[in-house]
C-alpha cells in the first residue's frame, strides 16, 4: 500500500510497531525546491510539479521525528539506508544517534557528473548511511553479487571490491522522461536491497518520489510501501506502479558461482592446523611463493585467505626464540 500523505503521520496511522524488514528512503534536502537544478546541477525539464521542502528552520525537527518513526517501525534485525546531501547532514546523524540503531556503514555514493564550479572542488557524491535496528541477527546477504572465490582481472576479490564502502554508479538519465526532482538510479537500489533483504521481504521508503525503491522492491520480489505528500507525484506514480511485474528484474540477475569456502566462519580444531602447517612448508620447499601457497591452502580447506594467513604467522610468531611445533 502507498499513501499520499505527510510520511510522520502516515507511519503513526498505516504502520505497526516491528513491521518494516528494510526502509530506504532519500529526504528532502532542506534546500528550496526550485534551486535544486542549480545546487546539484540539475536538468528541470519534464520534472513533476509540486516539490514539498521542509524549511531549514524546521529541519532538525522534522529529521528527529521522521527517523523516530523509522525506528519504531523496523523490526529487531531491520535495516534503513538514508541517502544523503551534505547539507543537512549533521541533523539525520544527530537523530540516528538519539536512537538505538546501530550504525553499520557511512558509504559514499560516487556518481558522475556531479556539481561543476571554477572556485572550489567539484561536488560529486551523496553519503548513505547504513544502520540497523538491535534485538535480531540482521539480514546481511555476504554473496548477493559475487562468491568468495571470484576475482577481478587483476587478481582481486571481486566480492571484497563489491563490498566495499565508496560505491560507483552512474545516474540515471530520461531525456524526454516524465521524473521526480531527484530519482536514485535501479543499480544504486538493487545494491542495498539485494544485501539486506530476502524475497518477500517488507520495504519502506518513506520518501517515494518518484516510487523508484518501490518499484525495485516489487521486481526484485519484495513487498513496498511508502509515503509522498506531492498529491502530482503520487496521483502520476501510482499508475506506473501498477505496470511492474513482480519478480521481473530476477531473471536479469546474474548467477552466483557456489562459495569454495565452505568453511568459512567455523573454528579450526589443532588437527587441522597442523595439517595446514604441514601444506604449507611442502607447498614453499617446492617453490611457491607464500600468497600462492596459502591461496592454494584456501581453496584446499574450505577457509578465506586472512583466516589461513592468520594461522601461518601467528604460528610463525610463537615459533620463534627455539620453541617449534611439530608438524612431522
Amino acid at each position: 500500500m502507498f499513501y499520499n500523505c505527510d510520511c510522520i503521520e502516515g507511519a503513526k496511522k498505516y504502520l505497526p510497531d516491528n513491521s518494516i524488514d528494510l526502509i530506504i528512503t532519500d529526504p528532502p534536502y532542506g534546500i528550496d525546491g526550485n534551486k535544486l537544478d542549480k545546487h546539484y546541477n540539475r536538468n528541470e525539464n519534464n520534472v513533476i510539479e509540486g516539490y514539498v521542502e521542509i524549511p531549514k528552520s524546521e529541519y532538525a525537527d522534522f529529521t528527529e521525528k521522521w527517523i523516530g518513526q523509522a525506528e519504531r517501525v523496523l523490526k529487531p534485525g531491520g535495516s534503513i539506508y538514508i541517502v544523503s546531501g551534505y547539507t543537512n547532514l549533521r541533523h539525520i546523524l544527530n537523530s540516528l544517534a538519539n536512537t538505538k540503531l546501530i550504525e553499520k556503514n557511512h558509504i559514499i555514493w560516487k556518481y558522475n557528473f556531479g556539481v561543476y564550479t571554477s572556485k572550489k572542488f567539484i561536488s560529486s557524491h551523496y553519503h548513505i548511511l547504513y544502520y540497523v535496528k538491535p534485538g535480531e541477527k540482521p539480514t546481511f546477504n555476504t554473496f548477493a553479487f559475487y562468491s568468495d572465490s571470484e576475482k577481478s582481472a587483476n587478481g582481486g576479490s571481486l566480492n571484497y571490491q563489491d563490498r566495499e564502502d565508496v560505491w560507483i554508479i552512474n545516474r540515471e538519465y530520461k531525456p524526454g522522461k516524465i521524473k521526480n526532482k531527484n530519482e536514485l538510479p535501479k543499480a544504486l537500489l538493487s545494491k542495498m536491497i539485494l544485501y539486506s533483504s530476502n524475497p518477500n521481504d517488507l520495504i519502506c521508503d518513506f520518501f517515494l518520489g518518484s516510487f523508484a525503491t518501490a518499484k525495485v522492491a516489487i521486481a526484485l520480489g519484495r513487498k513496498a510501501r511508502g509515503f509522498e505528500i506531492n498529491s502530482d507525484a503520487f496521483l502520476y506514480q501510482i499508475k506506473q506502479i501498477k505496470n511492474i511485474q513482480p519478480g521481473c528484474m530476477l531473471d536479469e540477475l546474474r548467477e552466483v558461482p557456489p562459495n569454495k569456502m565452505t568453511n568459512r566462519g567455523k573454528s579450526f580444531n589443532s588437527n587441522e592446523i597442523i595439517n595446514i602447517l604441514k601444506d604449507f612448508k611442502i607447498l614453499i620447499n617446492s617453490g611457491q611463493t607464500k600468497k600462492s601457497a596459502i591461496n592454494s591452502l584456501s581453496e584446499k580447506y574450505g577457509r578465506g585467505y586472512w583466516s589461513i594467513l592468520k594461522i601461518i604467522d601467528g604460528t610463525t610468531n610463537k615459533s620463534s626464540g627455539n620453541k617449534n611445533i611439530d608438524t612431522n
